[in-house]
Parts: structure tokens; sequence; C-alpha cells
């Protein structure tokens, strides 16, 4: 039995003595760097990264902003216009002699309103179109351009 043990604490001799702490060390050394340099480049993508976003947001708020003050007026200057068409047609009314005159006054009004209220909504579809649109377009370019850099990586 002393042979195996004396074998076996050759064995561990031996493989002591193949481990060189030196170049423990260096390769250490050598990971420890690697690490950090994609540390810094992970980094500088992240900053870049970043800035763009941050370069997007503003451009996307301003829009919106913008838009946004578009979709105010345009809501005011139909409330203007419904308000003035409601007046004119209360001032009709009260002017009517009779009771056909009435009805025809009320049966064009109506007919008018619709009309009015259809192009009013085109006018705001087509405003809450371009807004969604110009709202929406730096951030799809950029999830286009980061989808590409992907892609190519």
């Amino acid at each position: 039995m002393s042979k195996i043990t004396d074998n076996s604490q050759t064995a561990e001799t031996n493989e002591f003595q193949a481990f060189d702490p030196s170049k423990a060390i260096d390769q250490f050394h050598a990971v420890a760097e690697k690490g950090v340099e994609q540390s810094k480049e992970v980094l500088a993508k992240f900053q870049f990264g970043a800035d763009e976003i941050q370069k997007v947001l503003k451009s996307t708020l301003e829009t919106a902003r913008s838009v946004g003050n578009e979709l105010s007026l345009a809501t005011i200057a139909a409330l203007r216009a419904n308000a003035e068409a409601d007046f004119s047609h209360l001032e009709a009314l009260a002017g009517a002699k009779s009771m056909s005159a009435v009805i025809e006054l009320q049966t064009t009004f109506l007919t008018k309103r619709v009309e009015m209220g259809a192009e009013q909504a085109k006018d705001f579809r087509a405003l809450t179109t371009k807004a969604v649109t110009e709202i929406s377009k730096p951030v799809k370019d950029v999830f286009e351009k980061r989808l590409r850099d992907v892609k190519a990586a």
C-alpha cells in the first residue's frame, strides 16, 4: 500500500511542478486586458446609442408638439365654424315667417351640417395620419438602422 501512496504523491508533485505561476499571472493579465477592451467597446457603442436615442426623442417631442399645435388649431377652427353655423341657423329660424319655412331651413341646415361634419372628419383624419407618420418616422428610422446593424454584425 505504501507504493500506491508514493505514486499518488509523485503524480501530485509532478502536476504542481508543471504549473508555472508566472505564466498564469500573464494569462490572467491578458484575459483582464481583453475584458477591459471589450467593456470599453461596449460602453462606446452604448454611449453612441444613447446619444442617438436622445436626439431621436428630442426630434420626436418637437414634432409631437408641432403636430399637437396644428391639431389644436384645426379643432378650434372646426368648433368656431360649427358655432357660427349654429348661430346663423338660429338667426334664420328666428326670422322664419311660416312653419314650412322653418322646416325648409332645418332640412337645409341639417344637410349642410352633415356635409360639414364629413369634411371636418376627413380633415382630422388627414391631420392625424400626418401626425402619426411624422412622430413615428424618427423612431422607425433608428429601429431600422439598428436592425441593419445587427444583421450586419
